[in-house]
């Protein structure tokens, strides 16, 4: 399991007190300091069963800058999404959690924490 995060975000802080208080196994990444690349956008946007403008923090500067609220949102312009959520990491919708069973959740709300919690893979029972 893996959690992108942006420490100064209090969604991203409630998430990771949460998986530690469950015991979960996870990797930290800062995706504004570990940015992803478009290839693990589109890998994680298949994970969500979401489109790029689902994830997009549309209220950020860089978003208004971009004028991305004007932008076409069908698949024609799927590409010129990702590529800006690659180029400006901070309009990515936070916290993702990559759960074990290869789904992804955007974690904003305990329920969603503990979504991708239950799908974590067993712990691995050690013969006696």
């Amino acid at each position: 399991m893996e959690i992108w995060i942006n420490p100064a975000c209090s969604k991203c802080r409630s998430a990771i007190s949460l998986l530690d208080a469950e015991g979960a196994h996870y990797t930290v990444r800062r995706y504004l300091e570990d940015v992803p690349a478009e290839d693990e956008i589109r890998e994680v946007l298949e994970r969500l069963g979401l489109k790029p403008w689902d994830i997009t923090r549309t209220q950020e500067a860089a978003a208004k800058e971009l004028g991305l609220k004007e932008w076409p949102r069908d698949a024609g312009a799927r590409e010129r999404w990702i590529a800006a959520l690659a180029a400006h990491p901070k309009l990515i919708q936070r916290p993702v959690i990559t759960a074990d069973d290869g789904t992804a959740v955007v974690a904003r709300t305990e329920e969603a924490v503990r979504d991708a919690l239950s799908r974590r893979e067993p712990p691995s029972s050690t013969p006696l």
